[in-house]
């Protein structure tokens, strides 16, 4: 305790001597942790917000959802006997105007007059939810989203045709509380009364559509205990069943699993400035030798030195984190100023959880970074006071050091995959973090081995180039592992967004079906197929039945109680479709099991898709438990295939073999191929005016969708890898501003030997330009591998070279290492010779 005392004295003499030299350690440290700490806080806003407002987004207390059927009416009368019941029909459909000559496919909900239970629905002009609705002289109201009127070019007050009938345009959709489903949705949303429904036509047996029974309960404590009576009371339900806590589980499952993948990229821009915590540690105890040396002959131990100089770096530490931690805390303030489209409103506040975890990974990085610097200084012998001047000594570090060191680098491992939600990407990613610190130290290593192997005789610029870069204490090192790990993430995400957009908006429409039709009465079928084949410029019809179902059992055990991987559980949250057929479809091969014969007639078989089946931990032979309209049926795995999803072609990830699904309810789906503009625009007006129940998706309008909401993703994730590469940058700024004096040394040295500014500047030019240079090429290769990887092995995708890309991320990064240098070195060219001779 004495000792503590007194290296806690010592420590604070020496801090009140200001802060120089540190400024990129503060920097470096900060920034990293401001990353982490603004994407945890934004998560937990988000998440926040969709907890607080679970009742008014699941729109009750309990939820019951079936697929394509209603609940019989004594189920029904059982459910409004619990408390206020609503119940709400959601399906899509073709509005268009009444010429026919403008349509747009909508996302249609069907309410009642206790819509909503929970929250309002917000109107322009503010009128009732009643008013908007009401049936009058035979014409039904609707409420639109604004998004419509543009789409069809009609305002308020306009009459348009949905299915069957015409409907007055009433009010604009400003908010439904309810209305954040899915962020992929392909049409706008369209309010309508269930009167309004009926006279629509486009509420038939069979159709893509889904029940929702709500429940506002008087004590909303009760929700599971109703739920478990209802699945008791009524077991063949088939329903899927959620309370208020279930809310919007995907939304928040996406929302954590970006904000993951964002903190592991702003923990590596944390390790990038690492380098600098480190190399800012290491000149500074460096400075220190003559003063650890005096402290050892006066005999102070070598762990008194130690904590001296490590509770000086924790307290500069602990001050950049507090920063960080500050900015971090303010980034939901910031968000919810500018105003940015989001899935549900922030829910402001201090959430300490990512506050600690960021914590967490500064004093870690802090630490891991400043241990060396520590163990050599700690080993700095009394005789070096002396020594120093002829030759420095070297410290070699012991066992205890390096097991220090990896102990920290396993904390602040575990630390990151114990705080994400799917542990094996998060496991992944630091594992290739690691492998790119190595292969950048490794290269840094090379590069000065390189250069001293260099004869060059001629030239003095290049010359004083080439031995900057091997000479003792150069940046070498530190400038190639700091740049070249932020250059890396943005290759890699760049070539990654980059052939996710060509496979969205080049690859896949040159194999893509025109438009998909969807809810096709079986009565409807023939006369589909005779009115599509009777128009020019049209080919490749596809035409499958379609049925919704829910898996209820794996293996004969209950879902929740079966083995499933975490990417596997969507297809368990809620209804499927699935279809059967007689033929292996098309862009499918059979890879484990057999095909069934053309006539099948025996027992429910069904063919899996095999990386779901591998997921869900199934094998060929497994049953699976399905409930088909009200109806349990148990199937035999019989193979597993492997789908080519790329063709847009129509394809299930689940089919029965024939025999077991003609008589259930079901609609057709069916893909078309139109040749020209005209042609797709004659399909899509000749089938919806034919068959007013039938909705029209156009393939490019939902890959446009996809584009978008790949392209915002891919923003956020360049904006955290942006950090990384100012982490870079300042770490490369820490590098040149240690080595100042010997530069400024070396240039009043040449300049009495008769060198030019401009020579002089020359050579340091030409040395961070190869540095750079050598960077960027490592850059590309260690991100385009990356990015392979990601494509072709985890998005099974076409991977795609950008050129373009590659080559404006290398020049960029090679032109911001040079524009850094160069700002470092200035004023070293114009040091004047007299002063620092006249000094020495």
């Amino acid at each position: 305790m004495a000792e503590l005392a007194l290296a806690r004295r010592y420590a604070g003499r020496e801090l009140r001597g200001g802060l120089e030299g540190f400024g990129i350690f503060l920097a470096c440290l900060t920034i990293g942790v401001a990353a982490i700490a603004a994407v945890g806080s934004v998560s937990a806003s988000i998440v926040a917000g969709l907890q607080a407002d679970a009742r008014d987004l699941l729109g009750g207390d309990v939820e019951f959802r079936l697929a394509q059927r209603l609940l019989p009416d004594e189920t029904v009368a059982w459910l409004g006997a619990r408390g206020r019941l609503s119940t709400v029909r959601e399906l899509r459909g073709m509005v268009r105007t009444l010429g026919g000559d403008k349509r747009s496919l909508i996302e249609l909900k069907s309410v009642d007059g206790a819509y909503p239970l929970f929250g309002a629905v917000e109107l322009d002009p503010p009128l009732s939810l009643g008013e908007a609705l009401a049936v009058e002289d035979g014409v039904a109201g609707l409420a639109v989203d604004a998004m419509v009127l543009d789409r069809l070019g009609v305002a308020l007050g306009d009459r348009i045709r949905l299915g069957s009938a015409e409907f007055a345009i009433r009010a604009v959709l400003v908010k439904e509380p309810d209305g954040i489903a899915n962020p992929f949705t392909l049409g706008p949303h369209v309010l309508v009364s269930a009167a309004g429904l009926a006279l629509s036509g486009l509420d038939q047996p069979g159709t893509l559509s889904s029940s929702v029974y709500r429940l506002r309960l008087p004590a909303p404590s009760d929700a599971k205990a109703v739920i478990k009576a209802a699945d008791l009371a009524f077991p063949e339900s088939g329903w899927r069943a959620r309370d208020a806590s279930e809310a919007e589980p995907q939304l928040q499952s996406f929302v954590t699993r970006t904000s993951m993948f964002l903190v592991l990229v702003g923990l590596t821009s944390l390790l990038v400035g690492g380098v600098g915590v480190g190399n800012a540690a290491s000149a500074y105890l460096s400075g220190k030798v003559p003063v650890i040396a005096i402290l050892k002959s006066l005999g102070a131990p070598a762990r008194l030195v130690y904590a001296i100089y490590l509770l000086q770096l924790f307290l500069l530490a602990l001050l950049a984190i507090v920063v960080g931690l500050a900015l971090g805390a303010a980034a939901p303030l910031l968000l919810h100023a500018l105003g940015p489209e989001l899935p549900v409103e922030l829910r402001l506040g201090v959430y300490p959880r990512p506050l600690l975890v960021a914590a967490g990974f500064g004093l870690l990085t802090a630490l891991g970074f400043s241990l060396w610097p520590l163990a050599r200084a700690r080993r700095v012998p009394a005789a070096s006071l002396f020594r120093n001047l002829v030759e420095t000594a070297r410290q070699r570090l012991g066992w205890g050091d390096w097991a220090a060191t990896a102990g920290v680098a396993l904390a602040l491992a575990a630390l990151a995959i114990v705080n994400a939600q799917d542990k094996r990407v998060a496991a992944g990613f630091l594992a290739a973090v690691a492998v790119a610190l190595v292969a950048f130290r490794l290269v840094g290593a090379g590069v000065m081995r390189a250069a001293a192997a260099i004869p060059i005789r001629r030239r003095p610029w290049l010359r004083l180039a080439i031995a900057n870069l091997h000479r003792p204490g150069a940046a070498t090192p530190s400038v190639v592992l700091s740049m070249g790990l932020g250059l890396t993430v943005l290759v890699a995400i760049g070539l990654i967004e980059g052939s996710l957009t060509h496979e969205v908006a080049e690859r896949l429409p040159e194999s893509a079906p025109s438009y998909f039709f969807i809810d096709i009465q079986p009565d409807e079928v023939a006369p589909f197929k005779a009115l599509v084949e009777s128009l020019p410029g049209t080919s490749d019809l596809a035409l499958v039945p379609s049925l919704r179902t829910r898996i209820t059992a794996l293996d004969g055990a209950p879902p929740r109680d079966h083995k499933t991987d975490p990417d596997a559980r969507w297809i368990l949250n809620s209804e499927r479709g699935l279809t059967y057929a007689a033929a292996l479809p098309a862009g499918s091969h059979v890879v484990a099991g057999t095909w069934w014969p053309a006539d099948y007639q025996g027992p429910p078989l069904i063919s899996l898709d095999a990386d779901l089946a591998a997921g869900l931990h199934l094998e060929i032979g497994d049953t699976v438990g399905f409930n088909i309209a009200g109806r349990e049926i148990t199937a035999r795995i019989a193979n597993f295939r492997k789908i080519d999803w790329t063709t847009l072609g129509i394809n299930f990830f689940t089919i029965f073999a024939p025999g077991t699904l003609e008589a259930a309810p079901q609609t057709a789906i069916a893909t078309i191929r139109a040749e020209s503009p005209a042609a797709e625009a004659r399909l899509a007006r000749e089938v919806t005016e034919a068959f007013p129940n039938v909705s029209a998706i156009r393939v490019k309008d939902a890959l446009d969708t996809l584009a978008h909401i790949l392209g915002q993703m891919a923003a956020a994730i360049r904006a955290i890898a942006a950090i990384t590469v100012l982490a870079g940058v300042l770490v490369l700024a820490g590098a040149i501003a240690a080595t100042r004096r010997r530069r400024r040394y070396e240039a009043v040295v040449l300049k009495v030997l008769g060198a030019t500014r401009a020579v002089i500047a020359r050579g340091f030019l030409i040395e961070y330009g190869i540095l750079g240079g050598v960077t960027a090429v490592i850059s590309v290769a260690l991100g385009s591998l990356a990015s392979w990887l990601v494509v072709t092995q985890l998005l099974a995708g076409e991977w795609v070279f950008d050129v373009g890309r590659v080559v404006g991320i290398a020049l960029g990064g090679t032109a911001a290492t040079l524009a850094v240098a160069l700002a470092g070195t200035w004023r070293v060219l114009g040091a004047r010779a007299a002063p620092l001779l006249r000094n020495e």
